[in-house]
This record gives C-alpha cells, structure tokens and sequence, in this order.
C-alpha cells in the first residue's frame, strides 16, 4: 500500500502528477529514488525543470457548446510554442472539459478528467513533450439563457479573447460588441460594477488635480463629478463610445437592436505577470551547457 505522503513527496520533488507518481511508486515497490528514475525515463519528470521559469506567452480561447462557454487562458514560456497545434488542442480540451463539469478554481479544474488522465496529467505530459513550462492561469464558465446571445472573439491568434452575453439581440450584435471590448480594454460592464473604493480613489485623485489647478474647493468638487463620468466612459463597457459609431454608446447601439449587455469577459493573455527579459542567445547557450 503505497501511502499518500510518500506520493506527495515524490510528487513535490519531481512535480510529476499524482497519478503519474503513485504508478511509479507502485511499479517500484515504494522505493521512491527508483521511482524518480521511473519518471525520468518515461519523459514525465522533466516537467519539474521547467517550474521556475516564467511562462507569460500563450493564448486565450473560447469554447461554446449550445448555452454554456468556457473562456481560458493558458500560458507557455514562448509565443512560438503558443501557435502550436498540439498546444493549442490543449487549450481546446481543458476549455471542452470546463464546459461539461462543474469546477470554480484552477485547481478544481486540475482535478477533472482529460484525455489522459486529469487536466494536471494532461499539462504536464505537454510540457515534457512541448519542452516549456505550460500552466492553466484562469477561466470562466457562463451559461446564458435562450434568448440570449454568445459573442466569442479572438485576436491576434489568441492573444486576447473576449466573451459576450448579450440579451435579445442577434449573435452578430454580441459579437460586434465582443470586437469593440478587445479594442477598447474596458474593465467593467456597466458603473454599478466598479467597486466603491476604485471610484472614491478617482475622486481624490481628480479632486487634487483641480485644488492644484488652483481651483476653489466648491468649484474643484464639480469639477470632480464631470470627471468621474468621464472616467466610467473609460472603463465602463455599456459608457464606451461604440467603435463603429463614435456618436452612440455601446449601451446605446445594443438597445438600438433590440438587445442589453448582461455580462462581459476579457482575456489579454499575460496581463500583470513578468515577462521574460532573457535573450535569446543567452537561453541557446545555457541550454548548449546542459543548464
């Protein structure tokens, strides 16, 4: 009987996959030294090489299967792996899973059943055969009704991806919608999202900038309140001037069609994390050094 803490350790030393190291353990009668070499020859343990690096490239994508969509991202360390077909057949899977299982963190998702084993087992066997460190950062599981809309993009091959729900109005109005957003970077969809803090932090901001333009303090706090409109016209999807039509809101072109923006969700793959800073040749010579 092979215990859970002697899978635990063989897992954290290797960064194999549970499955994959009690299979070792068991196929080497718990000796867990043989066991890393089991991993090592099936390929499985060279994933544990590549889990300091900084995978900040990869690709957002959307799966739609009738009223429910999944939207993901998921990164790997270099944009060349990022447009490989068997990476992004990954991508597709885990998005393909998500829809069918309830999960709401990463690691509910890791513990889902792939192709090969658990999603977990699946990145991993990807990144000892892809060669580079590959990680699920997020993902969303919407569920619309029947008389809403999806509106799934993509650009640039993935680099971002936004996904619309929008009611009554056509799939090519969601989708109009969904193209603005990736343009446009809104945060939130509507002025009730954004949280009380973001908002009274802009106050103060905006509030400093008139005293210091040497405004009274009664005309500084008017001033405050034209600014703070504008700032939810920046952030706020439904307050964007439409790109397509720069006189008329987003708001505004979907009740135009007879539709309403319920939700909104973009992925810029990358956003907020490190990036690589190494040159290249620097990483060819340290890898010609068996580093």
């Amino acid at each position: 009987m092979i215990s859970a803490s002697l899978v635990k350790e063989l897992r954290e030393s290797t960064g194999a996959g549970m499955l994959d190291c009690k299979k070792a353990l068991e196929a080497t009668n718990g000796d867990i030294d043989a066991a890393v070499d089991w991993l090592r020859e099936k390929g499985i343990s060279k994933a544990a090489k590549k889990a300091d690096r900084i995978a900040a490239e990869g690709v957002a994508a959307i799966v739609t299967e009738g009223n429910v969509a999944a939207i993901v991202e998921v990164n790997s360390e270099t944009d060349f792996v990022a447009k490989n077909a068997e990476f992004t057949d990954m991508v597709n899977e885990i998005a393909s899973v998500i829809i069918k299982n309830d999960a709401n963190t990463v690691e509910e998702v890791l513990k889902l059943e792939s192709s090969v084993g658990t999603i977990e087992d699946l990145i991993i066997a990807k990144t000892s055969k892809i060669g580079e460190k590959l990680s699920l950062r997020r993902f969303a599981k919407v569920v619309k009704n029947d008389n809403d809309n999806f509106g799934a993009y993509i650009h640039m091959g993935g680099k971002i991806a936004v996904l619309t729900v929008v009611e009554n109005a056509s799939e090519e109005v969601a989708k109009n919608i969904s193209m603005h957003a990736a343009a446009m970077r809104p945060l939130y969809v509507r002025k009730s999202d954004v949280p009380a803090e973001v908002v009274e932090k802009e106050k103060e901001v905006q509030k400093e900038i008139a005293m210091n333009e040497g405004k009274p303090a009664e005309i500084a706090e008017k001033m405050v309140m034209g600014r703070i409109q504008k700032f939810f016209k920046e952030i706020c999807l439904e307050e964007q001037p439409f790109v397509m039509d720069g006189d008329i809101s987003v708001s505004t072109y979907a009740k135009n069609n007879g539709g309403s923006i319920k939700d909104m969700i973009r992925y810029e793959v990358g956003e907020g994390m490190e990036k690589r800073e190494e040159n290249f040749a620097e990483e060819v010579a340290k890898q010609m050094q068996g580093k």
